[in-house]
């Protein structure tokens, strides 16, 4: 995958500023990738048009519960180096499968695209990427938290619209 990032940021001309889409697997990414093809399309014809992924690193410690009478003990357990590298190559390859996917929907409406996949906290990973390749337009899609859930959990648009170093546009799904 790291091909894919070098591409990118070598595909993208000196000064120009990009357009950015950040996905991940649900469908309120998805949801703003196809509005932002139909409501921008005139200006990102004009661009090459990045479609950005971040997945967390595996995790290398996996908890268990176990029950004692009334009580839950629980019991973290360190991953045998062999699981950590399948769940991570399966990670890739998910991650892989969505860009592609979202490439193709961009080809299917004349829009020129390339991908980028990361490994890290995805909002922290969009930040970055918006310096590191140029982003002048942020794109994401609203998940659909409510206010509790969303001031409890955080929200990857909340944090991006806070320190992403350009203009971010969340898209809402219509109901």
């Amino acid at each position: 995958m790291e091909g894919e990032v070098m591409e990118a940021y070598h595909c993208s001309h000196p000064g120009e500023r990009n357009v950015m889409v950040a996905i991940d697997e649900g469908e309120y990414s998805h949801y703003a990738l196809v509005w932002t093809l139909d409501n921008l399309r005139e200006s990102v014809q004009k661009t090459t048009v990045l479609i950005f992924m971040a997945h967390p690193p595996a995790n290398r410690n996996i908890t268990f519960a176990a029950g004692l009478a009334n009580a839950r003990v629980y019991c973290p357990v360190s991953s045998n180096p062999d699981f950590v590298k399948s769940v991570e190559e399966n990670q890739n390859k998910l991650t892989a499968a969505y860009l592609e996917k979202a490439k193709e929907i961009c080809a299917s409406r004349g829009v020129k695209a390339e991908t980028i996949a990361d490994v890290g906290d995805p909002k922290e990973a969009i930040c970055e990427a918006v310096l590191k390749y140029n982003v002048g337009l942020l794109i994401m899609g609203e998940r659909g938290l409510g206010k509790i859930k969303r001031a409890i959990l955080g929200s990857v648009s909340s944090y991006c619209l806070q320190y992403a170093k350009c203009p971010v546009l969340v898209v809402k799904k219509q109901q």
